[in-house]
């Protein structure tokens, strides 16, 4: 009972420090993508946005948890939190300048078919992102 209740600090550390993870790189997210999600998400329930921003959210959690989960010290769970969020926008940038130019513009549009495409490829790069987080 003494190591589950001494345990609690770490896990507080590392759930407190992965929230604050997932909060800048929703604002950092939203500087790379030229498409502001919040205000189609908001003020317009655009649905393409809703699902690409929250296939990025997921995708970017997924690999924070491989990086809590596989590191083996606080720096390192930082370190390897961080490579997960330039991963997660690399997937959007490198979708958009090769396989979608227009993704962004589709997403305003409100087409579905761009919003999961973008929040998909999100969420693979979150599960390879994690995989790869051994050693």
């Amino acid at each position: 009972m003494i190591d589950l209740l001494a345990s609690t600090g770490n896990f507080a550390l590392y759930f407190g420090s992965a929230v604050a993870l997932l909060f800048l790189f929703k604002i950092i997210y939203a500087f790379v993508t030229p498409h502001n999600e919040w205000q189609l998400i908001k003020e317009q329930q655009n649905t393409a946005a809703a699902i690409a921003f929250g296939g990025a959210v997921v995708g970017f959690a997924i690999a924070v948890g491989g990086a809590a989960s596989n590191s083996v010290a606080y720096i390192d769970f930082i370190v390897w939190a961080l490579v997960a969020l330039v991963a997660q926008l690399l997937a959007f940038v490198i979708l958009k300048l090769t396989f979608m130019p227009k993704i962004s513009e589709r997403i305003e549009k409100n087409e579905t078919s761009a919003g999961v495409m973008l929040g998909m490829v999100s969420v693979a790069v979150g599960i390879l992102n994690a995989a790869c987080m051994s050693y």
